[in-house]
């Protein structure tokens, strides 16, 4: 397949300011998927949508290709991504350059390894796939003990059980969709407007290397995370 990679970073970010910026083991979290997705076998070259030029900047210096800014309609934080998606392979087909794949890399979860994305691109080979995405088995089930709140603080399961569920174990079991990865089928994202629209395929990943980093917390565990796995390296 001809893969092209792809890192989408705004410079704007409420939970965690300047996060794709910020450092991880000494290394700025744009940066580290950059070369990540570099790092994946088959793929060609990485481009980096973003808005900011300081990020522009670092993400030339990780190695990949910067050809614009991304407009600010689609910088914004209500802004959707699946929109900045169609934004590139835009001007990817205007260029004749659309890929078989797009690899989507995103910053925010730093701890994958490379064979994540390859185990991705590999799910995206079989006919008929217009998303791989990657899952890790959810803490919390909707079955049997996430709930709904009504106005009068009533509380229901999210999902109602043909029959009631005594045990966590005995439950569906439900995942939690992580950010490790995304892999598209271009025509699909360009005419879709959710991922969920075409057909959908998981592959699933250990929790310790599909932190999402969302808030402070999770950078500061991200690097103890990062840290034990370094000790237990050497």
């Amino acid at each position: 397949m001809h893969v092209i990679g792809a890192v989408f970073a705004r410079g704007g970010s409420k939970g965690v300011p300047g996060k794709n910026l910020r450092p991880l083991g000494g290394k700025p979290l744009v940066s580290r998927a950059i070369e990540q997705a570099r790092a994946c076998a088959g793929v060609e070259r990485v481009v980096l949508s973003t808005d900011s030029e300081e990020i522009a900047e670092v993400g030339r210096a990780a190695g990949a290709d910067v050809p614009w800014l991304r407009p600010a309609d689609l910088a914004e934080d209500t802004s959707r991504e699946w929109l900045a998606w169609q934004h590139m392979l835009g001007w990817l087909r205007d260029r004749n350059e659309l890929p078989d794949r797009l690899l989507v890399v995103p910053c925010t979860a730093p701890l994958r390894q490379v064979s994540d994305l390859e185990r991705c691109l590999e799910a995206a080979s079989a006919p008929g796939i217009d998303i791989v995405l990657t899952v890790t088995e959810a803490h919390r089930n909707p079955w049997f003990n996430m709930v709904t709140l009504d106005d009068e603080g009533g509380a229901r399961l999210v999902l109602e059980p043909s029959e009631r569920i005594h045990r966590r174990q005995d439950a569906p079991p439900t995942f939690d969709v992580g950010t490790v990865a995304f892999v598209a089928r271009p025509e699909f994202v360009l005419q879709a407007d959710s991922i969920y629209d075409g057909r959908v395929v998981a592959v699933q990943v250990p929790a310790d290397r599909n932190l999402d980093i969302d808030t402070e917390l999770d950078l500061e565990f991200a690097e103890f995370m990062l840290a034990r796995r370094r000790q237990e390296n050497t």
